[in-house]
């Protein structure tokens, strides 16, 4: 835990008792702050008195005596409208933010020269996150990895000259951070992604620049217009800009060049390392997110044979073209964590012959930014509450049916690759949230990998 000292003696309310929530009223709490905690859950609230937080109704407080409002990320600032506890905050003058914001404060008290990554991006910033972790710590330096990744940033050991913190970061959080401000930060696309509650892409966009306009160096993709426009931004604030590509090859940066990854320099490209062969990293996609990894590792001064060995040893992330197990010449991939068409289409990119599950809530767009990769699929299986609309995308141009669940969907697109008698991929890439059916990706993710792993001849590989 990184006890949050910046607020002893002050009373704080804090709305969202999610696990990130719980965690940093933990932290306050050590740090010497009382706290007012509340959520819509009464469930959330009984294990909060359990664990010896105070709990009770912000809308009766005195908001005279609160010196901030901790928010947690899901519940909204600004769009489609501010929640009802940070209107009454701000009526009454109280600073809103989240617990990214009080890491910063204490990492600013106690140890401000403690080396900080923040990533950020559209996609792959979990891998990104992941990588550059596994990274550092395969080269032997002391590690702390959390934020949106899923361990709650104030649970983890507090700063340290020689601790680095490796932080995914989304928009949400990004926004309740006035003061980020890290050692290196990454940012590496963006693509239409959470407009209901930030708006227009360019309120999204300016939000994903903050993570990197106060960075000592910020580790930029250069592969689509909003991002190329966020590096120029850094560099005009005069922040040390070490861009990313794929495909091209600047003088300055780490850049994919097929699998290889170069390091530019004005005399030329230089080789860093080779990502043919490591399953983990396959796809241009992760060729991005390698090559701000590599970036980050240099930044920090990690030897070029240490950041090769790192990458070849990267197990990749669960949920994300993560290898669950083959049956003859068919293999079973869970993608669930492509929550959005973008994020699907490096999937599609990534193999042929497929047999693919998709489905769920429907983010803005659907599925008709992924017309170019129909002719890959052989047929596609539909489950939830996407499957009218992306019927009618799909329409003459992929077979499919409507699975419905994913039970079904599993059981036939398994049934149907077998009878191909030929190599195939069974790809659960839902390009959609998971809320009709599931809590969150991870759980469909694991739904899926049981149901695989529960088929009759299934040889379980990497991912099992």
């Amino acid at each position: 835990m990184t006890p949050v000292t910046t607020f002893a003696g002050k009373t704080v309310a804090l709305f969202g008792l999610g696990g990130s929530g719980l965690a940093t009223a933990l932290a306050l709490k050590e740090g010497g702050a009382r706290v007012v905690a509340c959520d819509d859950n009464p469930a959330k609230m009984a294990e909060a008195r359990d664990k010896g937080i105070e709990t009770g109704d912000l809308r009766k407080v005195d908001w005279s005596q609160v010196s901030v409002l901790i928010l947690s990320p899901g519940v909204p600032l600004t769009h489609p409208e501010p929640h009802w506890s940070a209107k009454l905050a701000r009526a009454a003058g109280v600073e809103i933010v989240g617990d990214i914001e009080l890491f910063c404060r204490e990492r600013a008290k106690i140890a401000p020269d403690a080396p900080f990554v923040a990533i950020t991006g559209t996609n792959g910033k979990s891998t990104t996150t992941a990588l550059v972790a596994h990274i550092l710590r395969e080269a032997g330096r002391d590690v702390q990895m959390g934020g949106n990744i899923g361990t709650a940033i104030l649970s983890l050991a507090p700063p340290a000259h020689d601790r680095i913190h490796v932080v995914e970061c989304s928009s949400f959080q990004i926004d309740l951070a006035p003061s980020l401000a890290p050692t290196v930060g990454v940012h590496l696309n963006i693509s239409p992604d959470h407009l209901d509650r930030h708006g227009t892409m360019e309120n999204y966009a300016a939000i994903k620049e903050r993570l990197v306009t106060k960075a000592e160096i910020a580790v930029v993709g250069t592969d689509d217009d909003f991002s190329r426009a966020i590096a120029e931004a850094c560099a005009r604030k005069g922040v040390d800009v070490m861009p990313v590509s794929v495909g091209s090859v600047g003088p300055k940066g780490v850049f994919a060049d097929g699998t290889r990854l170069v390091r530019g320099t004005p005399a030329g490209p230089l080789p860093v390392a080779d990502l043919a062969g490591i399953r983990s990293l396959r796809g241009a996609h992760n060729a991005q997110n390698a090559a701000a990894a590599v970036a980050v590792a240099l930044a920090l001064g990690t030897p070029d044979n240490r950041i090769e060995a790192g990458l070849r040893t990267f197990p990749g992330l669960p949920h994300r073209m993560e290898e669950i197990g083959r049956i003859g010449p068919v293999l079973f991939i869970n993608d669930s964590k492509a929550t959005n068409a973008d994020s699907t289409e490096k999937a599609l990119k990534s193999f042929d012959d497929i047999l693919w599950i998709l489905g769920g809530k429907p983010k803005e767009g659907g599925i008709a930014s992924l017309r170019p990769y129909f002719p890959k699929v052989r047929k596609a299986y539909l489950i939830g509450a996407a499957s009218d609309a992306f019927a009618e995308t799909l329409g003459d141009s992929v077979p499919f049916e409507r699975a419905v669940t994913l039970d079904r969907a599993v059981e036939h697109a398994a049934r149907d690759a077998a009878a191909l008698g030929a190599p195939a991929v069974v790809l659960l890439s839902p390009a959609c949230a998971s809320y009709d059916q599931y809590p969150n990706y991870e759980v469909r993710g694991d739904h899926f990998r049981e149901l695989v792993k529960a088929l009759p001849g299934i040889n379980p590989t990497m991912g099992a």
